[in-house]
């Protein structure tokens, strides 16, 4: 959001709903987030959302410290020792998750260009690289701009930023231009996102569904028509905790169930991630994302009366014809040995299966 459209939008929801709260968010992935959410605020927005300054920026949401301090009149509220004090235990967490850092260093402004949210930006990245496609990211944003077109140039947020950042994807890979698809749009084997948006799974978009590229891309599938929603079956969620508690244990919980009906295969992900390691959330952050140190002696307080002293000893060699490796250490002062698989010498290994 620019400015000056934060200003005419902001101001016009003031005066049609005077009473009513408005809330604004946005990211930062221009570098005008800061003004924006000024401008909001001058012109009657209740709340903006902003992040600590050490987490600010670029696709994150605009500087805290950096929108107070460029008010007129500062809440008199704003103690910014407190917000330097809080902003440098952030800056230590940070550290221990830069391994998921996604390596946007600056602002972009083409984000007015190819409209990718900020909260996506990322996300694409570690696809586009997952896929291959790192070094075509230009024309991953391209092609963004392209799969907004075809899809009727929708509003942006998820799921349905990513029913268009999936056909761009699939542009990319394929080599596929925005007439191609338009063109090709009856043969060309479309990601089951976008066919789902189609048939109207996410609802229908402002303006309607493009045609006749809606018609051609379904192939005769069937469309929900009015709210999808109201076409579900009811959900029985004394079934699914029981199924549940039958395939992974009796630590299900309500919440559990919660999230298995809402990502129903992220959440058999980890249940299985749970049973095979264990409450990982128990372990310190830099315990679970850094290696392990040969020498270093970690505590591990898993519970009451439940304290581990570890200490990593040493480390063998790999099996060439099995991948495996022993892993040597101290367990509350008792040596102990692992054998593991090795994940990064197992893709070299060939097997081959003994003829019987």
């Amino acid at each position: 959001m620019k400015p000056a459209a934060a200003r005419i939008l902001i101001s016009a929801l003031r005066a049609q709903f005077p009473n009513t709260p408005i809330h604004v968010h946005t990211h930062d992935t221009a570098g005008t987030g800061v003004a924006s959410m000024v401008a909001c605020y001058q012109s009657g927005a209740d709340i903006v959302d902003v992040a600590m300054d050490v987490m600010s920026g670029v696709t994150s949401q605009p500087s805290m410290g950096a929108v107070l301090n460029s008010l007129n009149t500062p809440n008199k509220d704003f103690n910014q020792e407190k917000l330097f004090q809080i902003n440098s235990y952030w800056e230590q967490v940070r550290r221990l998750y830069r391994c998921f850092d996604p390596g946007t260093q600056a602002t972009n402004t083409e984000v007015y260009k190819h409209e990718i949210p900020g909260g996506q930006y990322t996300n694409m990245i570690f696809q586009a690289n997952s896929l291959g496609l790192g070094a075509e990211w230009a024309r991953v944003k391209e092609a963004y701009g392209e799969a907004n077109d075809i899809l009727g140039d929708i509003v942006k947020v998820t799921p349905s930023s990513k029913v268009v950042g999936d056909l761009a994807q699939i542009m990319v890979s394929n080599k596929l231009s925005k007439e191609d698809v338009l063109d090709g749009a009856e043969t060309l084997n479309l990601p089951n996102s976008v066919i789902q948006y189609l048939q109207g799974y996410l609802g229908v978009p402002e303006g309607g569904f493009p045609e006749p590229f809606r018609t051609q891309a379904l192939k005769g599938a069937p469309v929900v028509s009015g709210r999808p929603g109201a076409e579900l079956e009811p959900m029985d969620f004394v079934a699914i905790k029981k199924d549940l508690t039958e395939r992974f244990g009796s630590w299900i919980t309500e919440k559990d169930v919660m999230s298995y009906a809402m990502y129903p295969s992220v959440f058999e992900e980890f249940a299985s991630h749970f049973n095979r390691y264990g409450d990982v959330s128990k372990l310190s952050s830099d315990m679970v994302f850094q290696p392990l140190k040969i020498g270093q002696e970690y505590v591990y307080d898993l519970g009451k009366g439940r304290r581990f002293y570890i200490s990593p000893v040493a480390i063998g060699q790999v099996d060439p014809t099995s991948a495996e490796q022993d892993v040597f250490f101290e367990l509350n002062g008792e040596p102990k040995r692992i054998t593991i698989k090795n994940k990064t010498s197992a893709e070299k290994v060939v097997t081959r299966p003994k003829q019987t």
